[in-house]
């Protein structure tokens, strides 16, 4: 910490987060988490307590005059044994709405992953600060985007003025549920992520439920959104199905409707849209498990193979295509006493046309690029006029 400024320390910062579901008292501070208490209670997967400790679309939002910010933080970052080092997790600051710097912690705990061995190893670390100086010196609202890849506990935000929540804007809650690709992949930062994109083009609060490895109904995941306030809900549901060789065909179709059951009980009429997947060229007509294929981490490509067999499908092995025709059958099914129910197929998304231009780099996560272009097509398919979503949109192109 610097001693060029009269540093204010916040007290409640915890106060300022939005997009959590839940904060955990820590003993170094606060620990954002994306799923509610008792919803971890039941969780025994450890992909899955990652995932949602990491916050993706969990920000927090303040109005200042400071022209100087710090946050102290203690990351949790990821290192995959025969794979190149990770970079660190970006923090998005964003001023009255715009883009206003980028800053990262480079130390913290570590996460030590075989996957081949299928172990982890954690060793600690220390916290680090990440500090933002040059701010307009006039009020102003301030959000700070934490890494959408990096579990993060917060344990000091300092400013050289003082600090109040952000106040209310007004706009609606965009609730959504997906798998990596939701959660951010390998989005370059954390207002990268599409769905953080679809949600600033269609100017809307995001609460995002992207679970990395783990959109796998779990009935769990459904009571957090039936729980949640929200004026608009998203549920990407089949390619961790598909990843995971999680179930057949004869227990997906019930599962889904489960899961859109127990959301309904909390939100009755509230717009809900199903999503299926993206194009996934190595999954769309071979089913799953899926695996890392590390014959080219000579040159740190990492890649994933499918490891089922496309005949498999007759015996009810799930591949993306079979998802898709289900998930388009539930829907219409469902419709006729919902109308408030939608369905959005995901290769409207990302289709064939863009995998020939913007190929998976690792044949299943989308680039930054691809990120945006998903994002600025969810906005208009979903928030504009026609959409299920109907609403304002600003700016995007293809």
């Amino acid at each position: 910490m610097d001693t060029e400024h009269d540093w204010i320390t916040t007290t409640g910062i915890a106060d300022l987060l939005r997009g959590a579901l839940d904060v955990e008292r820590t003993e170094h501070g606060v620990l954002p988490h994306r799923l509610p208490a008792r919803a971890r209670a039941q969780n025994t997967d450890g992909q899955l307590a990652m995932a949602e400790s990491q916050p993706s679309g969990v920000r927090l939002a303040f109005r200042t005059r400071a022209t100087a910010v710090e946050l102290d933080t203690l990351p949790t970052k990821r290192a995959y044994v025969g794979a190149p080092p990770r970079p660190d997790g970006v923090y998005d600051l964003i001023v009255d709405g715009r883009p206003a710097g980028q800053g990262s912690v480079s130390d913290g705990h570590v996460l030590i992953i075989d996957m081949m061995a299928g172990t982890t190893e954690r060793r600690p670390g220390r916290p680090g600060t990440v500090r933002f100086a040059g701010l307009p010196a006039r009020d102003k609202d301030v959000e700070i985007w934490l890494p959408h890849n990096e579990t993060t506990e917060l344990i000091a935000l300092r400013t050289d003025a003082p600090v109040e929540p952000a106040r209310d804007t007004g706009r609606k809650v965009w609730l959504h549920h997906g798998s990596s690709i939701s959660h951010g992949s390998d989005a370059a930062s954390p207002t990268g992520i599409w769905p953080a994109l679809a949600a600033s083009l269609g100017g809307v609060e995001l609460i995002n439920l992207g679970l990395a490895g783990s959109a796998l109904l779990d009935p769990f995941t459904a009571r957090a959104l039936r729980d949640t306030p929200a004026d608009f809900i998203s549920v990407k549901i089949g390619i961790n199905l598909v990843n995971a060789d999680l179930m057949r065909l004869r227990a997906f179709g019930p599962a889904v409707h489960g899961f859109l059951d127990t959301v309904r009980d909390g939100h009755p009429t509230t717009p809900l849209l199903v999503v299926s997947p993206i194009l996934c060229p190595i999954h769309e007509d071979t089913p799953g498990p899926c695996a890392p294929d590390f014959s080219g981490m000579s040159n740190g490509r990492l890649r994933f193979v499918a490891m089922g067999d496309p005949a498999e499908r007759a015996s009810g092995k799930l591949t993306l295509g079979v998802i898709r025709d289900e998930l388009a059958r539930i829907v219409e099914r469902r419709v006729a006493d919902d109308p408030n129910l939608h369905y959005l197929d995901g290769r409207e998304l990302y289709g064939e046309t863009d995998s020939a231009e913007l190929p998976l780099p690792d044949d299943l996560h989308p680039d930054a690029a691809t990120h945006r272009r998903m994002g600025e097509r969810f906005a208009r398919l979903a928030f504009t006029a026609e959409g299920p979503f109907a609403g304002p949109v600003q700016g995007g192109a293809d």
